[in-house]
């Protein structure tokens, strides 16, 4: 069981919490390899995620408190280090969004994501 508390956060906890995560593993796996407690790798990838949302008609990545609670559309997005998503949860807070802004926030998250899984790497790496 892995448990990974946000000790600082302001929107975005839950993402945080999953991307802290992946590193607190990706560190244990490697401290009980190293001591020949863990045959073989068991981590098949990492996994980063995100918040985005429409604020103010602008789409915007990593969504504090105030930024959360005023979006017109919340989503949250999981994926893989290779770009695969694990989770896409997106919510309209009031007007529907169309295709064109759910595009424009997967792209936002796609980057945030691909940028988390860089700082995880070098993270790990330290």
């Amino acid at each position: 069981m892995l448990d990974c508390d946000v000790l600082q956060a302001d929107g975005g906890t839950r993402t945080a919490a999953i991307t802290g995560a992946y590193v607190a593993l990706a560190d244990a796996v490697a401290w009980m390899r190293g001591r020949r407690m863990c045959p073989g790798d068991p981590l098949i990838g990492s996994v980063a995620a995100v918040s985005v949302g429409v604020v103010g008609s602008v789409p915007m990545l990593d969504l504090c408190y105030t930024e959360d609670v005023a979006a017109e559309t919340d989503m949250n997005v999981v994926m893989t280090g290779e770009g695969s998503f694990v989770e896409v949860q997106g919510t309209a807070e009031g007007a529907p969004f169309d295709r064109a802004a759910l595009d424009q926030l997967l792209d936002l998250a796609v980057a945030g994501c691909e940028e988390l899984t860089l700082i995880q790497q070098e993270a790990l790496e330290s």
